[in-house]
Protein backbone atom coordinates (compact mmCIF):
# COMPACT_ATOMS: atom_id res chain seq x y z
CA UNK A 1 0.00 0.00 0.00
CA UNK A 2 1.27 3.48 -0.82
CA UNK A 3 0.36 7.11 -0.42
CA UNK A 4 1.44 8.00 -3.96
CA UNK A 5 -1.93 7.95 -5.68
CA UNK A 6 -2.82 10.97 -7.76
CA UNK A 7 -4.62 13.29 -7.79
CA UNK A 8 -4.91 14.36 -4.17
CA UNK A 9 -8.21 14.45 -2.36
CA UNK A 10 -10.14 17.73 -2.47
CA UNK A 11 -12.97 19.25 -0.46
CA UNK A 12 -15.35 17.83 -3.08
CA UNK A 13 -14.38 14.26 -2.11
CA UNK A 14 -16.81 12.98 0.51
CA UNK A 15 -16.82 10.02 2.90
CA UNK A 16 -18.87 7.13 1.56
CA UNK A 17 -20.06 6.38 5.10
CA UNK A 18 -21.14 9.78 6.46
CA UNK A 19 -20.60 12.45 3.80
CA UNK A 20 -17.87 14.37 5.66
CA UNK A 21 -14.75 15.50 3.79
CA UNK A 22 -12.70 12.48 2.73
CA UNK A 23 -9.06 12.19 3.74
CA UNK A 24 -8.55 8.51 2.88
CA UNK A 25 -8.96 6.90 -0.56
CA UNK A 26 -8.87 3.11 -0.86
CA UNK A 27 -8.49 1.44 -4.24
CA UNK A 28 -9.70 -2.13 -3.96
CA UNK A 29 -8.04 -5.12 -5.59
CA UNK A 30 -11.40 -5.73 -7.28
CA UNK A 31 -11.14 -2.33 -9.00
CA UNK A 32 -13.53 -0.28 -6.87
CA UNK A 33 -12.71 2.81 -4.86
CA UNK A 34 -13.86 3.92 -1.40
CA UNK A 35 -13.50 7.31 0.28
CA UNK A 36 -13.50 7.85 4.04
CA UNK A 37 -13.27 10.71 6.50
CA UNK A 38 -10.48 10.37 9.06
CA UNK A 39 -12.85 8.89 11.67
CA UNK A 40 -14.33 6.16 9.48
CA UNK A 41 -11.02 5.53 7.75
CA UNK A 42 -9.37 4.75 11.09
CA UNK A 43 -12.30 2.55 12.08
CA UNK A 44 -12.18 0.46 8.89
CA UNK A 45 -8.47 0.59 8.00
CA UNK A 46 -7.49 -2.75 9.57
CA UNK A 47 -10.00 -4.65 7.40
CA UNK A 48 -9.30 -2.51 4.34
CA UNK A 49 -5.63 -3.51 4.34
CA UNK A 50 -6.80 -7.05 3.48
CA UNK A 51 -8.66 -5.99 0.32
CA UNK A 52 -6.87 -2.82 -0.79
CA UNK A 53 -4.56 -2.53 -3.77
CA UNK A 54 -3.55 0.98 -2.63
CA UNK A 55 -4.41 3.29 0.24
CA UNK A 56 -3.99 7.07 0.02
CA UNK A 57 -4.03 8.56 3.51
CA UNK A 58 -4.06 12.36 3.72
CA UNK A 59 -5.09 12.60 7.37
CA UNK A 60 -1.76 14.34 8.08
CA UNK A 61 -3.40 17.44 6.56
CA UNK A 62 -5.58 17.61 9.68
CA UNK A 63 -2.63 18.18 12.03
CA UNK A 64 -2.46 21.80 13.04
CA UNK A 65 -5.90 22.54 11.56
CA UNK A 66 -8.18 24.66 13.71
CA UNK A 67 -11.20 22.81 15.01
Amino acid sequence: MTATLAPGLTTADRCDRCGAQAYIRVRLESGGELLFCAHHGRAHLPKLHDVAAEIQDETDRLHGAEV
